[in-house]
């Protein structure tokens, strides 16, 4: 038996559980006896023991038991009379005040999940990102494979493809060697030396200032300079400070690149060397990178939209499970990356609070989706996706079987898919403005 719902505050609400001491009694006297059929102790047969060791050895944790069912039996019927959507465990304390006679009460806390209140969606407004792939991104794309395989000579020296050129000085595209010393106040720091330091020019792989030094000079030739680090450098004890550095030109080599023929080709992995099929294949990888990235990037951009237009409370009990879910995950990973965590220096919870009320949030808005069966995913849509997966592995089929046969993944396939539809939805419902974005920023993104 239960009372009326009590409201304490927000999503937490209370039950007072009632449950007849007869029927807990008679439940108790039934598994003590058959508990006794079987029973052992020192100097009786099986099954021959007196019932008053059998009800000191086992009465009280099966009185528990029983008691512990009749009430989760009793609450479950409560929410469910009540039409109670249950979010976490109730937290059930005995009640002693105002128990009617002959019976048991317990006072069942707990939370409901909350209901979603989504705000009209055409009054989103939405930008929607968009790119396109050029044959200039092809050409760049191909440009950066050649230097993936180019060959180095130094600068001056005849070579079987030349001597590189005239000038001998350090330039754009050079790949230098280099001694050099940093010095603070006259003071050397940690890090701030190294010879025959290698690294290629105009690729910013070294702060603006040195590779500005860098440049011009010739083997043999010494330049001192200033340069200041900046404030959010990963040296702590240089950041922010100017530092007075002495650079010495060890070698300069330039760089020959590849031609675009079939030998280049053939090493992209075209079989027969057609570099019409090269760029081909080139622009179609360009294309499902950028359709990806696209993809997450307005995906973001929705899931910002719907956390706005949604208000609601959220449960603690779920709340503090996805903290503590994800501080397990991050435990995890850092063991597994073999970084030593002290049981002794725990990670708090709390620093994945807010990551997780994005997810707990952006997961119940999405649940809420899921009731209009429109966005229902059949077979065939989590076959497609796998599919398109498959396509940019060299055993599309195998990558398909793994996700449709493996129910874990298959499910988080549905859960795309389902995404997807309510992302596209959500398009068509808001005010949307399409905003073009340079291809070089897109690739540049983090997502």
């Amino acid at each position: 038996m239960a009372n009326a719902v009590e409201t304490l505050e927000k999503l937490e609400r209370r039950l007072t559980i009632t449950v007849p001491l007869d029927e807990v009694n008679k439940e108790v006297e039934q598994r003590l006896k058959r508990q006794a059929k079987n029973a052992k102790a020192p100097g009786f047969r099986p099954g021959k023991v007196p019932m008053k060791m059998v009800v000191a050895q086992y009465g009280q944790q099966i009185e528990s038991d029983v008691v512990r069912e009749k009430i989760f039996r009793a609450f479950d019927q409560a929410a469910l009379e009540n039409d109670l959507s249950i979010a976490g465990y109730p937290r059930f304390e005995p009640k002693s005040d105002d128990v009617p006679e002959g019976m048991m009460a317990f006072n069942a806390t707990f939370e409901v999940y909350p209901e979603v209140k989504l705000g009209n969606m055409g009054d989103i407004e939405l930008e929607k990102i968009t790119a396109e792939v050029t044959d200039e991104e092809v050409d760049k794309t191909i440009d950066i494979l050649r230097k993936r395989q180019a060959h180095h000579h130094v600068k001056g020296e005849q070579s079987d493809h030349g001597d590189g050129g005239p000038d001998v000085s350090a330039q754009d595209g050079d790949r230098v060697t280099v001694d050099f010393v940093g010095k603070v106040d006259g003071v050397e720091f940690e890090g701030g030396k190294a010879d025959d330091y290698q690294f290629t020019l105009g690729e910013g792989q070294m702060l603006p200032e040195f590779e500005d030094a860098a440049r011009g000079l010739k083997k043999g030739e010494t330049k001192v300079f200033n340069l200041t680090f900046p404030e959010d450098y990963h040296g702590e004890d240089v950041a922010g400070k100017t530092a007075e550095f002495t650079i010495t030109m060890k070698n300069v080599e330039w760089a020959h690149l590849p031609d675009i023929n079939e030998d280049f080709a053939k090493s992209l992995g075209i079989a027969d060397g057609s570099v019409d099929k090269m760029r081909e294949e080139i622009e179609k990888n360009l294309r499902m990178e950028t359709q990806s990235r696209l993809a997450a990037i307005n995906k973001n951009k929705v899931m910002d939209a719907l956390l706005k237009a949604a208000e609601f409370d959220l449960p603690k009990a779920m709340l503090q499970k996805e903290m503590n879910d994800m501080l397990a995950a991050a435990r995890k990973d850092m063991e597994a990356r073999g970084m030593n965590i002290k049981i002794d220096e725990p990670l708090p919870p709390e620093i994945f609070a807010e990551q997780a009320e994005r997810r707990l949030r952006l997961g119940l808005i999405f649940a809420d989706f899921i009731k209009d069966d429109k966005f229902k995913v059949s077979d065939d849509e989590v076959r497609a996706r796998a599919e398109e997966i498959g396509a940019t592995y060299e055993n599309p089929k195998m990558i398909v079987d793994y996700y449709m046969n493996e129910p874990s993944r298959r499910k988080e396939l549905e859960a795309l898919v389902m995404e997807d539809k309510v992302v596209d939805h959500i398009f068509d419902q808001a005010k949307t403005v399409e905003k073009a974005m340079p291809f070089s920023e897109l690739m540049a993104q983090r997502v």
